[in-house]
């Protein structure tokens, strides 16, 4: 995401830091990408997967450009609701929940996408009628990183393709609604073959049932990291996958939606995470750049080895040199190690890119902090849609006993 740097300091300097940052205008044109790639398909579906940054007024800003939502919990769906999302709108693909949570999201109506064969079987008794979708694993390796490959044979995600029988014996003895098919192998895919190998795949479970009217190849579609990095080519996966699922639907005999539920994909670009230099510290070996934040605040470089591209915007002119910068919690907490910034100062504001995907939404209080403030730019107006927390939020939930 390119900003002003005068702009995002004016911010710092409004806000307080540390602080995320938001542009619209960026989630707008990931959004206008995917819908253009697959502009030959009749029937698309783009539902925003919104654990990747579940704030409110987001949601409502993907409910204004006409996406439908991802959820994998009831709280996101019932985000979903109150930010104005129809219940069949959204779709809930839970993994391992309560069959209370899956009932709960019954009664508020929404689509529902099943991974388990023994709660297919109970749902299909008892909610015969209730349109439901399956979601497959394909068994193929793809993602990134262990943590968020999801299709491969020893992820808990998803119904084996093997299993197949086992599901078709689950709908007839059940007379159970099928109403679509799913899979979703991982995040960061850059090799597009795979991703068409586990379509093909889909295609196949999807032609052993006869009343569908969805097909959905969930997403993990990669952005780039810093300038030049690899990403998904979504224009070449939309030439080619667009034709196959166009095929598909002719063979098939009934219309069809092509969904998607892209996350990372639609807001990480869009997010910039900025923080104050509290210290600039050399020890024997190395210099580090300490601020005032933490894995508290942006926990995935330390979870996953996530790259960060950081840049000090208060001295975008000055010569290179080398830091680790580092956080404030007290255990290891790197953020980049030996990274080639311009020259920081105690006080300088450093701007952490791709910073709108699992980053707040993954934000805890851990030391007893406070979480940070989100700002979202709508045509550079600048929006407080999060306020800092107080002292009074960490002991909102506490009951107070006497001793």
């Amino acid at each position: 995401m390119e900003l002003n740097r005068e702009r995002l300091l004016e911010l710092v300097q409004k806000y307080g830091a540390p602080l995320y940052v938001y542009d619209a205008n960026k989630i707008k044109s990931q959004y206008e990408k995917m819908t253009t790639a697959f502009s030959t398909v009749k029937r698309l579906k783009l539902n925003y997967a919104c654990k990747a940054n579940t704030n409110l007024n987001i949601l409502k800003y993907f409910k204004s450009l006409g996406s439908g939502l991802d959820t994998v919990s009831i709280q996101e769906v019932e985000l979903g609701l109150m930010a104005g999302f129809k219940p069949k709108e959204i779709i809930y693909t839970p993994n391992g929940v309560s069959y209370a949570e899956i009932k709960r999201a019954i009664e508020l109506g929404v689509r529902i996408n099943i991974d388990n064969l023994s709660v297919l079987e109970t749902f299909g008794q008892d909610f015969p009628k209730y349109p439901v979708c399956v979601r497959i694993n394909p068994h193929i390796m793809a993602g990134g990183n262990a943590n968020i490959s999801v299709g491969h044979i020893d992820s808990k995600f998803g119904i084996s393709i093997h299993q197949l029988p086992h599901i078709k014996r689950v709908v007839k003895n059940t007379g159970l609604h099928l109403d679509g098919v799913h899979m979703h192998t991982g995040s960061d895919i850059l090799d597009i073959d795979v991703f068409l190998q586990g379509a093909e795949i889909l295609f196949e479970v999807a032609a052993e049932f006869k009343n569908l009217s969805y097909i959905d190849f969930g997403s993990g579609f990669k952005v780039p990291y810093y300038p030049g990095a690899d990403e998904t080519d979504i224009d070449y996966l939309g030439e080619r996958l667009s034709e196959r699922f166009n095929e598909f639907e002719k063979a098939y005999g009934k219309p069809l939606t092509l969904m998607f539920e892209p996350g990372k994909y639609m807001v990480s670009e869009a997010g910039m995470f900025l923080a104050s230099v509290n210290v600039v510290k050399q020890t024997t070996s190395t210099v580090f750049a300490g601020i005032d934040t933490g894995f508290n605040h942006l926990i995935r470089p330390m979870f996953y080895s996530a790259h960060h591209e950081i840049e000090n915007i208060s001295n975008p002119e000055g010569r290179s040199r080398y830091y680790t910068v580092v956080g404030y919690i007290c255990e290891t907490d790197t953020f980049g190690s030996n990274r080639k910034i311009n020259e920081i100062s105690e006080g300088d504001v450093l701007c952490f890119h791709n910073a709108g995907a699992y980053c707040f939404s993954m934000a805890s209080n851990y030391n007893s902090r406070f979480r940070p403030a989100e700002v979202l730019l709508i045509d550079d107006k600048d929006y407080l849609i999060r306020r800092r927390e107080t002292i009074q939020d960490l002991i909102a939930t506490t009951e107070d006993i006497k001793f």
